[in-house]
């Protein structure tokens, strides 16, 4: 029994030295790991340690024969040396045709020598476009899955683990969202987990952690001091410095700024992926291949309570366009979304917000509604001196037109103007049209209209208001 204690131990021991770790940053990552070569993979800035101690890393003329990328490498240089193979031989063809001629002439074998080689030198032609073609398209497949074409290696082994710093852009990630609206009043949420590695290197990790903030952050230090009051006592004039030890100053004070800047501040098998904490994600068991091809996981489903409304703000927009609110049961990290409905791609393309407590989705367009906005001419405003105070009159028409044939409901946002001083008074006069408008009037000089448009029916709504000033005043709106 002692002997299997002992053992069991040691397989833990060695399953925890080979324990491999990815922790992607948005400005860096970390990739932590126990190497059984030299060989990185073809990396470009990447920074090794062994156990803490830094390493040198160096390019390879040649590159692991099995090795994934370095078959694609190597295909790319077969194809180039097709190419280059075609240039040499059409050479040849050149030089062999440039030799001196013949004294005798057979006009026959001439023709038919003619013919032979204008048929070669075509077909060789054409074999090098579409070679140079292929070149091109193999370049771009390992241009977009390592940032160079020179693979690279640790001067020594490191038998413990080892720690490579990806710089920015190398390995990425970014959230997105689905929304199916399951009916008028819940929404379902899918939040994906998409990962992109185009470092040069392939990398397995038993655990991936995935944070939106930068391992660099540079905390200023902020104590509480007081706040003095003291007599008042001039201060002595300031002895202006020499050049010289200014620019010594400037020096130290950019190599500071230097150190500071130095300092800290393909497939998945068995895919888990789990939100941890807000905006922080873990992946077990990764398996991301170096191919520029985002890796898409889910992280979360969740359900919740959801209101949707077609809303416009005519002052602004002449598009009306459905909006869903909701409240979210984790943190919203992203504003892109695709929305489906029963299944079906409502958009690809949605945005949404924080606003007012809730989150909102702005789904689509409604493609139904027809608005117009027009200002009350001006034969039809009205000014006015009463005593000392102008009374100036001013409005605009609402015109609304549902061009389907089914009830559409909407809420239209408008606004008069609002003054930020007692010297202008604004007040709303009337809201009139040929049917009564449900609307309240809010702070800011908001207007809230629900108005509800039978199938092919136009409303015209009529708006007026009444700005009162000091006579000797001049108002702009």
């Amino acid at each position: 029994m002692k002997l299997s204690n002992s053992l069991i131990a040691l397989l833990i021991s060695v399953n925890i030295g080979h324990a491999s770790s990815l922790d992607v940053y948005q400005d860096q990552t970390f990739y932590n790991y126990t190497p059984n070569s030299n060989y990185i993979g073809f990396a470009q800035g990447v920074k090794a340690s062994c156990e803490g101690s830094p390493m040198a890393l160096l390019g390879m003329s040649m590159c692991p024969e099995e090795d994934r990328l370095c078959k694609v490498l190597t295909e790319l240089r077969t194809a180039e040396q097709k190419v280059q193979d075609v240039v040499a031989t059409r050479k040849v063809l050149e030089q062999l045709i440039s030799l001196p001629q013949p004294t005798t002439f057979d006009s026959a074998s001439w023709i038919e020598s003619a013919k032979h080689i204008g048929i070669e030198q075509s077909r060789l032609l054409t074999q090098k476009k579409v070679l140079s073609q292929e070149v091109k398209i193999k370049q771009q497949l390992l241009r977009k899955q390592a940032p160079t074409q020179q693979a690279s290696e640790s001067t020594v082994l490191c038998k413990e683990e080892m720690e490579l710093t990806i710089p920015y852009g190398y390995v990425s990630f970014s959230t997105r969202y689905e929304a199916e609206l399951k009916n008028k009043d819940e929404i379902s949420v899918t939040q994906y987990l998409s990962i992109i590695n185009r470092s040069g290197i392939d990398i397995e990790a038993e655990t991936a952690m995935f944070y939106y903030r930068s391992a660099s952050q540079h905390v200023y230090p902020t104590h509480f001091s007081p706040w003095i009051v003291s007599k008042y006592i001039p201060r002595p004039k300031r002895v202006a410095k020499s050049k010289k030890f200014r620019s010594e100053e400037i020096q130290m004070d950019m190599v500071m700024m230097s150190a500071q800047k130095e300092a800290p501040s393909i497939r998945l098998s068995a895919p888990v992926a789990t939100y941890e904490d807000a905006r922080e994600y873990k992946i077990k068991d990764l398996t991301l291949p170096s191919t520029g091809v985002a890796l898409d996981l889910p992280v979360l489903t969740w359900k919740t309570a959801l209101s949707c409304e077609v809303r416009a703000y005519p002052y602004e927009n002449k598009q009306a366009f459905h909006v869903c609110s909701f409240k979210p049961k984790y943190q919203i990290d992203s504003n892109a979304w695709k929305v489906k409905s029963s299944s079906k791609v409502m958009n690809e393309n949605a945005s949404g917000e924080y606003r007012d407590e809730k989150y909102h989705i702005y789904t689509k367009v409604e493609e139904d509604i027809k608005m117009l906005r027009k200002p009350i001419v001006q034969k039809e405003r009205e000014t006015g001196i009463f005593g000392g105070t102008a009374r100036k009159k001013d409005g605009f028409t609402l015109t609304l037109t549902n061009k389907s044939d089914k009830e559409k409901t909407l809420t239209v946002i408008e606004r008069i103007p609002t003054s930020t001083t007692e010297a202008i008074k604004v007040k709303l006069l009337e809201i009139k049209s040929a049917k009564k408008v449900n609307y309240k009037i809010l702070k800011d000089g908001k207007i809230e209209m629900k108005i509800s448009l039978a199938g092919n029916e136009t409303r015209k709504i009529e708006v007026m208001f009444e700005i009162s000033y000091d006579k000797d005043l001049k108002v702009n709106y």
